[in-house]
């Protein structure tokens, strides 16, 4: 099962593992390119997935992440910093 990421409000940081649902939930609103830094940190230090070069976010199994719509919007993609 891949991990799906899901916007949503009132959350104590800008994105948090939920195990339950294998989900990132990522609070609305926040800034485009720090949310995605945040997302590429669990998903490659907390999860193991893969670190990519690009905006690309990738599954521990390899397969591309999807942002919801909303913020598919936003970030169009705003690469984040992988320095």
């Amino acid at each position: 099962m891949c991990i799906l990421i899901c916007v949503a409000d009132d959350l104590p940081k800008i994105a948090v593992w939920d195990p339950d649902e294998v989900s990132i939930l990522v609070a609305r609103g926040s800034e485009t390119g720090e949310l995605l830094r945040e997302v590429q940190e669990i998903l490659t230090i907390d999860l193991g997935a893969p670190a990519t070069a690009g905006a690309a976010l990738l599954c521990f199994c390899g397969t591309r992440v999807e942002l919801p719509g909303e913020l598919a919007l936003l970030g169009a993609v705003e690469a984040p910093d992988t320095r």
